[in-house]
């Protein structure tokens, strides 16, 4: 599409720093992906600094994604050994679903213990996950009271805080982190279409583009009812799609307006539910963080 997207500023740097002086006083990391994007959105850095430390994928935002592809996706990394659920931030019941899965992981680890005569009362989990996957709405089902700062943005959480969970669980929270260089622009253009990555890194019309693409190649109805399209429209080029939505929308020549409407709108699930990832990317090695 053009675009040519990199974003690591330095409190990310930071914060992997203290993620990796942190990782070995918890039992378990708890890594969030958006179920949208749930291979794009796996950060390698976070694999590396994990080493052999139990990992959890929690699947977010399922709300948004299709739910087939989300099944798809947890069969994948259960199959191969990656223990994953799916979440929807808002629905009840997230914190016990969420502590049965993870006890569930360290269950060999916790017999072992046991049978040394070590009881391990409470659970140190870290959150981790890149920007804007939802991890502050997560985390304020999480603990007893609204504690996390929530924002639709990426990069609200700053600085790093334990919270108390529950009586048994204790989660340390990090900021949003990427990595240092997107060896692959689609990845990029993914995680700047589902909100990871801030809107002035970006030019807004490649990433409506790819967009426009994704949709009217998987859910035309969707764009044609969004935008008051007719089927010829789809005939057009990505270019000239835009042009004509930028028209339909009363925009007349703001081609950025009408593309930040357009990422808006994919992002809040105007466009219906969606998954950018497909399974075949599993065997197309695109970042080293296929486990």
């Amino acid at each position: 599409m053009g675009s040519n997207i990199q974003w690591f500023p330095g409190h990310m740097a930071k914060a992997i720093r203290q993620f990796e002086e942190n990782v070995h006083v918890v039992d378990i990391i708890f890594e969030l992906v958006d179920a949208r994007i749930p291979y794009s959105s796996v950060n390698p850095e976070i694999k590396r600094v994990a080493g052999n430390k139990p990992r959890l994928f929690i699947l977010t935002k399922s709300d948004l994604a299709d739910p087939k592809m989300t099944q798809k996706w947890l069969d994948y990394f259960n199959q191969t050994g990656l223990s994953a659920i799916s979440i929807d931030s808002k629905a009840h019941g997230v914190r016990k679903k969420i502590e049965a899965a993870a006890r569930q992981v360290l269950k060999p680890r916790l017999e072992k213990s046991q049978a040394k005569g070590i009881k391990k009362d409470i659970l140190k989990a870290v959150c981790v996950g890149v920007p804007n996957v939802g991890k502050s709405t997560l985390l304020n089902q999480l603990v007893s009271k609204r504690s996390a700062a929530v924002g639709n943005r990426p990069g609200v959480t700053k600085g790093q805080q334990w919270l108390t969970s529950s009586p048994t669980m204790e989660l340390l929270d990090t900021p949003g982190i990427l990595w240092p260089k997107f060896q692959n622009q689609e990845i990029a253009d993914k995680l700047a279409l589902t909100g990871a990555i801030k809107e002035s890194i970006y030019h807004p019309d490649d990433i409506a583009l790819f967009a426009l693409h994704f949709f009217r190649t998987n859910h035309e109805d969707e764009i044609l009812k969004r935008y008051h399209l007719n089927a010829n429209d789809l005939n057009l080029s990505d270019v000239d799609l835009l042009l004509k939505i930028t028209e339909k929308i009363g925009m007349k020549d703001d081609y950025d307006r009408a593309s930040i409407r357009i990422i808006n709108d994919v992002q809040k699930g105007k466009l219906g539910r969606f998954t950018l990832d497909s399974l075949e990317l599993v065997n197309g090695n695109e970042h080293s963080n296929d486990n």
